[in-house]
């Protein structure tokens, strides 16, 4: 169990949009990342437990996507999905800066180029 020790699994549901104006908790993401005492992302600490910090994006009725959480060069966040193939990374817009605690928001572009809100909804202990 040591290998998850400081992990949290975030879930993340699409905040308020005209699609759906009480936003979603259909549309969304959870993933595993190893969070600092501000609740940001702790590059040191992903780099050790890169291979733990998986994401699952789901989607209305489409099939699940799974993956992993990336830290590209130049320190931006990103979701990059193992299956298939066909699919882009999806940005986290300014993960880096973000605290992730419950009730904020986060901004994700997907593999469209379209930025998407969502709501932090919990923040667990893994």
């Amino acid at each position: 169990m040591a290998a998850h020790l400081g992990l949290k699994k975030i879930r993340l549901n699409l905040a308020r949009t005209k699609e759906f104006p009480n936003g979603s908790a259909h549309h969304g993401y959870e993933f595993l990342a190893p969070l600092d005492a501000d609740d940001h992302i702790d590059p040191a600490e992903w780099k050790t437990h890169r291979k733990h910090c998986r994401v699952r994006r789901f989607w209305g009725d489409e099939d699940e996507d799974v993956g992993h959480l990336m830290h590209r060069p130049g320190g931006s966040w990103a979701f990059h999905y193992d299956i298939d193939g066909d699919e882009d990374d999806e940005a986290g817009y300014r993960f880096g800066s973000h605290a992730f605690r419950p009730g904020e928001y986060v901004s994700i572009r997907d593999e469209d180029g379209d930025l998407h809100t969502f709501v932090v909804v919990t923040v667990d202990d893994v």
